[in-house]
């Protein structure tokens, strides 16, 4: 039972889904108005999913032309991946974990002011792993572990929202829906930070451009060009023979070409599937609110936030490829591992920095939070690396990527060298 529960759990369309239906139920609609906002609900996010897969597709082989053009080696941040894994070793353990946080949220959001519903599936679970790998490594194990684990991922499941939220209302003009992504604390630093550089009334959807290049104000067809320029360049610094490999039988700069209009295209479906979701379920929550959860708000995952600001999306990831780039260099003379820039996280918590320093600082602003992520994010990881051995468990060349996950493991890790665990 607990395995088909955190299955469901793992699936955020799924229970989204229920969401949305259990919040018609409660305002009382009809049998049709409830099929119709649950059925549009899961197909608004898997649009929405659809469009992220595009975009990683498309990133994937950029990010190893990107590794081979300036022969980069080191570790990939990236939690998913890392805590599948070990899912052979902790499994079950991260299966429990996750139901009896979940349980935990909806407790807190009840009965506390921080009504915050986090549900974003997959973050549950990778944040369910780490807390298992960090319990694990701690010396605890049964249901001790569990209970510790789902203690302190229930909590933050609220914590974290309430931090970001005051952030979020400025960027959606609105208190209807939180962040649920751990990174959301980082993301919402960046922006304030990046609000010291820049003038909120200079937005970055507001470039002046000369008439001739007004196409420039064309989001879609500013990010391709932009892209395309990225790709190709990063192309012709990796070289024929490993473009040749990653293109088959297509002209390697062809080949750059399409995957960087593809990307465009994921963030263009991305777009469209977050504006069909919110639109069902933003209404249909209210229901949650006000009969099961009195004023509670879904905690939601990062690109809900994009189509508030998509030109600051582009600025923000740049500047955060730029900031990893100068990161990556500096780990290898100061800190105890080279953090490989994530061109993928790059983009998911760059772009919302710079849609939340945008909306905090103008298209100034935007720039230096996500150069401020980029930068200050793999020196994170590659300072808490040896807080935690993943290679215990057979994992090589990954470690955590979440930095609200990581703020938690070394908060978690003090304590337990303060008290002696």
């Amino acid at each position: 039972m607990v395995n088909f529960i955190s299955m469901i759990l793992s699936e955020p369309a799924i229970i989204l889904g229920l969401v949305a239906a259990l919040g018609l139920i409660a305002l009382h609609k009809s049998f049709s108005d409830i099929l119709i906002g649950t059925i549009k609900t899961i197909l608004g996010f898997l649009i929405l999913t659809g469009g992220s897969g595009i975009i990683v597709n498309a990133l994937i082989p950029f990010s190893t032309m990107f590794q081979e053009a300036f022969h980069l080696t080191g570790i990939v941040a990236e939690d998913n991946s890392l805590v599948a894994a070990v899912s052979s070793f902790l499994g079950s353990q991260t299966a429990m974990i996750m139901v009896f946080a979940f349980l935990i949220n909806l407790i807190l959001a009840r009965i506390t002011p921080y009504k915050y519903v986090f549900l974003t599936g997959h973050m549950i679970w990778s944040f369910a792993g780490t807390m298992a790998i960090l319990f694990d490594q701690m010396g605890f194990a049964g249901w001790k572990l569990v209970l510790l684990g789902s203690i302190v991922e229930g909590v933050c499941m609220v914590i974290f929202p309430a931090i970001s939220q005051p952030t979020v209302r400025k960027v959606t003009g609105s208190d209807e829906v939180a962040f649920g992504f751990w990174g959301s604390s980082w993301i919402t630093l960046s922006a304030w930070v990046g609000k010291f550089f820049g003038n909120p009334d200079e937005s970055a959807e507001e470039i002046n451009v000369p008439k001739g290049l007004d196409f420039f104000r064309d989001m879609s067809i500013f990010m391709s060009i932009v892209m395309v320029i990225i790709y190709v360049v990063t192309a012709l610094f990796a070289g024929p023979e490993i473009g040749s490999k990653l293109s088959g039988n297509q002209n390697y700069i062809i080949y750059s070409v399409i995957q960087a209009l593809t990307f465009v295209a994921g963030v263009l479906v991305l777009l469209q599937g977050v504006r069909m979701f919110l639109g069902e379920i933003i209404p249909a929550f209210k229901g949650i609110s006000e009969y099961i959860v009195p004023g509670a708000k879904p905690a939601l995952d990062v690109p809900i936030f994009y189509s508030y600001s998509p030109t600051a999306v582009v600025l923000g990831f740049i500047s955060a490829v730029i900031g990893s780039l100068i990161a990556t260099f500096l780990t290898r003379f100061i800190a105890p591992v080279v953090v490989l820039p994530s061109v993928i996280g790059m983009f998911f918590m760059g772009a919302a920095a710079g849609v939340f320093g945008n909306i905090l600082g103008g298209r100034k602003a935007s720039l230096v939070a996500g150069f401020f992520l980029g930068f200050t994010w793999p020196l994170m990881v590659a300072f808490a690396y040896p807080l935690l051995d993943v290679t215990k468990y057979g994992v090589q060349g990954l470690w955590f990527a979440s930095p609200d996950a990581i703020l938690v493991v070394v908060i978690i890790k003090c304590l337990g060298k303060l008290f002696g665990i």
